[in-house]
């Protein structure tokens, strides 16, 4: 019940009291108290976001609608819920309300060592995804199956935003920076789908990372495991040694090659030299690989992006690649990876289906994603904002755009992380203060 309708009712108990004996005022204020109580039950809702333009690419909805939000969950998605059936009623009229976005590829084991497990490169979830409209983070292999439990023990269970992750094929993670150190002979399937199945809630697949060595055991030891518990890879295709054509044909429907718009000297790219895509990687796609920004610091060229984009190969997923160098580059956060695809072309409606649905489907995740009756409460509330701005790759290229977008709300389970300009707040006013 909103407070001027709970003034409304105080001021009815004060008129209807006034000048009555003290047996009739007790009568009344038990009366009233009981009408406020009933009124209160019949509130089915704790939450009502009211005229927004709703995107849930699950359920085929694009278009204005409300949404009511009960405990934790989805409770309703339907065109003018009233007001009076909701505590509490939050106005995003002229925003879209879309399921909270989804980062398959970010580094989260954020810790006190150099690198990136347990270490100062990674980043603190809450810190940075709120207020990009990002409710879920996966961590792309900066744990492995040695010091996974570390990992959960002070990240993801500490953590507001639901943090899951791609466990690293090498046993320590990404906890040396380079790869070419990694030794195969510790490479364990067994450990490794063990560790899966003892936390089948956060572990959602299995990571080939930033791998120097020319020996496909690699590929066959994350093989063995994925079988085992089912599960898809996740392959950071910068693999120097591997060329990409081989990596591809390594890869089953359901794997997720990320970094596919990067541009490396070490590695053959997706678009050849006269800016076509590859026929294998076409085929690729085609047979059901899944493919993954993976932007980061050098993971994202337009080069290869546009001529992708342009000719249908369009990402699955805008993983950020989120570390402390990349939020300080051209990355910055999930809004602007969007914001890019935005400006290159891409319709609003696949923009926000590859930050919702599509992620969670990549890792098996379809209880996410959406804004379904029942389901999680994660939600973002989104502008777009119109103006002259510039978007840079990892080559330092820029790209003009008119469109960006921007994080106005976001909830988690049901409450509110991330309010940017006060849609939830109490209006101040000075003069009665």
């Amino acid at each position: 019940m909103s407070y001027n309708r709970l003034l409304y009712f105080f001021s009815t108990i004060e008129s209807t009291t006034r000048g009555s004996s003290i047996f009739s005022k007790k009568s009344s204020f038990i009366f009233l108290l009981l009408l406020l109580g009933g009124l209160l039950q019949a509130q089915p809702y704790d939450m009502l976001l009211k005229g927004g333009y709703v995107i849930d690419p699950k359920n085929n909805i694009d278009k204005k609608m409300d949404v009511a939000i009960s405990g934790k969950t989805i409770a309703k998605v339907a065109a003018d819920i009233p007001e009076t059936d909701a505590r509490k009623v939050l106005q995003v009229e002229g925003l879209f309300v879309t399921p909270g976005f989804i980062d398959i590829h970010s580094h989260v084991f954020v810790g006190s060592n150099d690198g990136f497990a347990d270490g100062f490169n990674s980043v603190s979830p809450d810190d940075f995804s709120f207020k990009s409209g990002v409710t879920t983070m996966v961590d792309a292999g900066t744990s492995g199956w040695t010091n996974f439990a570390l990992f959960k023990k002070h990240v993801i269970d500490r953590s507001r935003t639901r943090v899951l992750a791609f466990l690293e094929v090498a046993d320590s993670g990404f906890s040396a920076g380079n790869a070419a150190a990694r030794d195969l002979t510790k490479l364990n399937p067994k450990n490794i789908s063990e560790t899966i199945r003892k936390y089948p809630e956060h572990i959602v697949g299995i990571c080939i990372g930033h791998y120097d060595g020319d020996d496909w055991t690699i590929f066959d030891k994350a093989r063995e495991a994925a079988n085992a518990v089912g599960v898809p890879i996740l392959v950071e295709c910068h693999l120097p040694k591997f060329s990409l054509e081989g990596q591809l044909n390594h890869m089953r429907p359901g794997d997720i090659i990320t970094h596919a718009y990067e541009k490396v000297s070490e590695r053959m790219p997706v678009v050849d030299e006269n800016g076509k895509v590859r026929p294998f990687v076409l085929e690729a796609r085609n047979r059901g690989v899944l493919f993954d920004v993976g932007h980061g610091g050098a993971g994202f060229w337009f080069s290869q992006a546009i001529p992708a984009l342009r000719q249908g190969l369009l990402p699955n997923s805008f993983g950020t690649d989120f570390h402390r160098f990349s939020m300080n580059a051209g990355m910055k956060d999930m809004l602007n990876v969007m914001s890019k695809y935005l400006n290159m072309g891409m319709s609003l409606s696949d923009v926000i289906t590859r930050a919702t649905w599509y992620p969670a489907r990549s890792i098996h995740r379809e209880d996410l994603g959406n804004l379904s009756e029942s389901s999680v409460a994660d939600i973002a509330v989104v502008g777009l904002t119109r103006g002259q701005f510039g978007f840079i790759d990892a080559g330092n290229n820029k790209i003009k755009g008119t469109r960006k977008f921007v994080a106005e709300m976001t909830i988690r389970e049901g409450k509110i992380v991330w309010d940017l300009n006060g849609i939830s707040a109490t209006q101040y006013n000075a003069d009665t203060h």
